[in-house]
């Protein structure tokens, strides 16, 4: 089992795996400090803020001694935008990573055909001529 197991980790396509999903996370990190560094606030010069610190206020808090604001009920919309830019700019990158690789690879043409062996009736034929020579 242990041998299996090792059979199966060390194929090719789950090594391939396991560095694409390094890479990818690391990418990510990437598109985050550029959506957050760059895109986030020229699109924060629209609505005059930050793009993350766009929210919805559906209850209004009050701020407390410490001067920070307590109570708030919000919705964060502009951190749930910033969130789905990064996601469009990965799941682009990715799919254009994955079309360049697979029109990079071979195309395989067809295996020729196996050799056809005797029919059926032709083995019926065969043996009925061995057995009438006994």
């Amino acid at each position: 089992m242990l041998k299996e197991f090792k059979d199966f980790a060390m194929k090719g396509n789950l090594i391939d795996i396991a560095v694409g999903f390094v890479m990818g996370a690391a990418f990510k990190q990437v598109v985050t400090s550029f959506t957050g560094g760059i895109v986030s606030p020229l699109i924060g010069l629209i609505f005059n803020t930050d793009l993350k610190d766009l929210k919805w206020i559906a209850k209004e808090g009050v701020v407390d001694d410490a001067g920070k604001v307590v109570g708030e009920v919000a919705v964060l919309y502009g951190d749930f935008l910033t969130n789905v830019i990064d996601f469009i700019i990965v799941a682009f990158v990715m799919f254009m990573i994955v079309k360049g690789i697979n029109s990079t690879k071979k195309k395989e043409e067809p295996a020729p055909a196996a050799p056809a062996g005797p029919s059926q009736e032709d083995l019926l034929a065969e043996i009925r001529d061995l057995l009438a020579k006994k």
